[in-house]
């Protein structure tokens, strides 16, 4: 999940990106270069936050099932 979650993510930003800042002309290998340098970044970045994302969130679910406020 994490790895198509990345992939597709990022080509999408950095298409959006490349576009926004080169225009169409020449825009798959400058689009390629830029998709691949956000991917190496966003992958690993993705593996490290998600375990500690749902950590806290698992938490933050614990403290309202067990808020007598409710």
């Amino acid at each position: 999940m994490p790895l198509l979650l990345t992939m597709l993510m990022t080509a999408v930003v950095s298409l959006i990106a490349t576009i926004r800042a080169a225009g169409l002309h020449g825009i798959f290998h400058l689009w390629l270069g830029s998709w691949l340098f956000s991917w190496l970044i966003a992958f690993p970045t993705i593996l490290i936050i998600l375990p500690l994302l749902n950590k806290f969130l698992r938490l933050i679910i614990a403290e309202e099932e067990s808020d007598p406020v409710k």
